[in-house]
């Protein structure tokens, strides 16, 4: 319970995503911090057991003020954006320049965001606690972003926002010499730049739109959006004001699930992150579709936790939306239906590390449009069978570091779902076709 001499802003504490702020008694502050649920985070520092440096904060603490925001990956940006600004001791106690990131924008005919640790900056000559950028500096970088102090979360972020305003990483074709658009550009994560897809003009508007978010001016973005879609549509570009209408609506319901799955167990004020964030030990689930001719078609989902099968939390769907045989179709259709679970029971029904999908390229883009559709971020593997195990073939996005680091070190775990998976749809086909014969 929260002391009755600490003033509390509106005298409690919304269920709701935001940023909190801790006064000491001269209001001078002290701490601030993000919150999937202010009301929950807030009031972990006042039930849980702390080490030295908690329990010197909360005892100083004697007035809490704090600021809603409408999703997760908005008070991620407010809390880098508040930090940066008021620097509160708190923040930056006893934290080495390891443990910030930054978000930096390259200044480049394509310009690129990439991410730097506080110690990279000073080497620079960048104060990681002041990241102002000088005329030197803007040689290099248009902008900076930070202190962030969840790696995790950031990545997770721009992932997100990647789906509506598609960034690049890639360098263009005059400087690769080669022309094929990569794996992003493919499912829409990426302009295009790698491929010679977009001018530099219209993909300096994307960056825009991309330092708009992160300075915390997301209405402002979504205002210039609808303007530039209204424009569209009065010369009659109608494919480009639909476009820019998918990603007006994505940018206003962007579902963070995936942040708050994650954030949800960490203690708050202190840092747990590491810079792999796929746990092999963690949630796995591997999908799979079995019909005959489009006939008595069902869908299967197998959950492994610990690198083992946790048989309680299989999941089974018959096919109601689709006719013939469309495994595509059919993978579609099973994949909305458990992420809408995701959004209406979020702890009944976690999103898990990563997916494991049972085909190639077409049911791995299609998921991934689903997941982009719905603003959720989970990592996919497609298995797609060869001859034997040896011969199958995985398919995912190569340009993910992480995801390629752990794609080499699961295989056989992701075989094992991906049969898991396998079985159990035929388990269940099998038993829907037995019950029609008998009728």
């Amino acid at each position: 319970m929260i002391s009755e001499d600490i003033d509390v802003k509106n005298n409690e504490l919304p269920d709701s995503p935001g940023v909190y702020f801790y006064f000491d008694k001269k209001d001078k502050l002290l701490y601030i911090g993000k919150a999937t649920s202010l009301k929950r985070r807030v009031g972990s520092y006042f039930t849980k057991a702390h080490d030295r440096r908690i329990a010197e904060l909360v005892g100083k603490i004697a007035r809490i003020d704090y600021i809603k925001t409408p999703s997760v990956i908005e008070a991620l940006v407010l809390e880098a954006n508040q930090i940066k600004a008021h620097k509160p001791k708190y923040n930056i106690l006893q934290r080495d320049d390891k443990s910030f990131l930054y978000l930096m924008i390259t200044n480049e005919d394509y310009p690129r965001p990439l991410l730097m640790r506080g110690h990279e900056l000073k080497k620079l000559g960048i104060n990681p606690f002041r990241p102002e950028l000088t005329k030197k500096d803007k040689k290099q970088f248009l902008r900076v972003f930070g202190p962030y102090t969840s790696s995790k979360s950031l990545r997770t972020a721009l992932d997100l926002v990647r789906r509506t305003i598609p960034w690049s990483d890639c360098q263009p074709p005059e400087v690769t010499h080669k022309y094929r658009p990569c794996f992003n550009a493919q499912i829409g994560k990426c302009a295009g730049v790698c491929g010679g897809l977009v001018e530099k003009r219209e993909y300096k508007k994307i960056i825009r739109r991309l330092t708009l978010f992160f300075d915390g001016k997301k209405k402002q973005l979504l205002r210039e959006l609808k303007r530039e879609m209204l424009r569209a549509s009065v010369q009659l570009r109608f494919e480009q004001a639909g476009k820019l209408k998918r990603q007006i609506f994505s940018l206003d319901h962007i579902q963070d699930v995936a942040l708050v799955s994650r954030e949800e167990s960490n203690l708050p004020y202190v840092e747990t992150d590491t810079e792999g964030s796929i746990n092999l030990n963690g949630r796995i689930e591997a999908y799979d579709i079995s019909n005959i001719s489009g006939a008595h078609a069902v869908g299967s989902m197998v959950v492994f936790e610990h690198g083992k099968p946790a048989k309680a939390l299989y999941r089974k769907f018959k096919i109601k939306g689709v006719e013939g045989p469309n495994d595509v179709a059919m993978m579609e259709e099973v994949m909305r239906r458990r992420l809408r679970r995701a959004q209406i029971h979020p702890k009944a029904w976690p999103l898990p590390e990563i997916m494991v999908i049972d085909g190639g390229k077409p049911q791995v883009n299609r998921v991934q449009k689903v997941l982009d559709e719905m603003g959720m971020n989970v990592p996919i593997v497609g298995l797609a069978k060869g001859f034997d195990r040896k011969q199958d073939r995985m398919v995912y996005d190569r340009t993910n570091e992480e995801l390629l680091r752990v794609a080499r070190r699961g295989k056989d775990l992701f075989q094992k779902a991906r049969d898991e998976a396998h079985r159990f749809a035929i388990s269940y086909h099998r038993k829907l076709r037995s019950k029609n014969l008998l009728k």
